[in-house]
């Protein structure tokens, strides 16, 4: 394969004459073969060339290298026919549309993953991870175990997290095995096993379609993050170190305002703005004349 093969794969569409991948299909693809043809370069057992190279400002290395950590990251691709993949804006669940997905859950259990989720910003995975031992009612706490590190770690969680988690254990109680290491989260039907990531995904799933919304699990740690980033009291370094995100710009992502955020206060604004331009047309009464009467006589009294 020459350079032809890259130029290819950024045009290709599905079955050859179909409409093109995505940007974000074709950069995974992008990556997979270079490396592909890395590894093998690096084997012997492939072309001396790899047909899907790093861009010519520094194919002789990886990409960001000697990149300094105090500088922001430029627009470049790593690879020579890596597409620029658009950023998207990650999407929350509005509180309306939250409060229709909640109270279509089915039981106390589902209530308390729901609640943890969207209080704690954990990833769906992080929270099944926890066991009975790593939560702490008292202060207000319960620990996962991080996706990517493995580490263990305590995130704070809302007070009607803890309640909702309380009713669930008074209603498994001599259900299922005590013990500090034992898992917190249990399927409901019989025989209980550990809670799974799809059962939960799939629980969701039932209740938003119920609810006629169209929002997925992961959604509910979008949501957490902005309701923490949209809080001033609540620095971003702290929104941070509770989303476990390696770097601060990942983080950053949650400051962009939202579509229907802007939308409801540009109306406020327009509205304060029309109110301001009212109270600067009426009329202000001379020192001696009674408003009511200046009410009557130009005619913005209520009788």
């Amino acid at each position: 394969m020459d350079d032809r093969g890259g130029e290819a794969l950024a045009g290709a569409g599905a079955g050859g004459g179909g409409p093109p991948y995505s940007a974000a299909v074709r950069a995974h693809a992008e990556t997979v073969l270079r490396g592909f043809y890395d590894f093998h370069l690096e084997a012997g057992s492939g072309p001396i060339v790899n047909p899907f190279p790093l861009d010519r400002s520094r194919r002789g290395g990886r990409a960001h290298a000697h990149h300094n950590p105090m500088d922001r990251y430029r627009g470049e691709r790593a690879g020579f026919y890596r597409p620029t993949v658009p950023s998207r804006v990650p999407r929350s669940v509005p509180d309306a549309e939250f409060n229709e997905v909640f109270a279509r859950l089915p039981s106390h259990r589902d209530r308390a993953l729901v609640a943890f989720y969207v209080s704690t910003g954990a990833r769906a995975s992080e929270l099944l991870s926890a066991v009975q031992g790593g939560v702490h009612p008292g202060r207000q706490v319960i620990a996962v175990t991080r996706k990517g590190s493995r580490r263990v770690q305590e995130l704070p969680a809302s007070a009607d997290a803890f309640v909702w988690l309380r009713l669930y254990q008074a209603e498994i109680d001599g259900l299922v095995p005590r013990g500090a290491r034992e898992p917190l989260w249990w399927t409901l039907r019989r025989p209980a096993r550990p809670l799974g990531y799809h059962a939960v995904h799939r629980m969701f799933e039932r209740a938003a379609a119920a609810a006629g919304i169209a929002v997925t699990l992961h959604a509910l740690r979008h949501t957490a993050a902005y309701r923490m980033a949209e809080d001033p009291a609540l620095p971003l370094t702290d929104v941070q170190w509770v989303l476990g995100h390696a770097q601060l710009t990942t983080t950053q992502l949650y400051l962009t305002p939202r579509r229907e955020d802007v939308i409801r206060r540009m109306l406020a604004h327009h509205g304060e703005q029309a109110r301001q331009a009212a109270a600067r047309q009426a009329p202000v009464p001379a020192p001696g004349y009674q408003p009511g009467t200046l009410e009557i006589l130009f005619g913005t009294g209520t009788s």
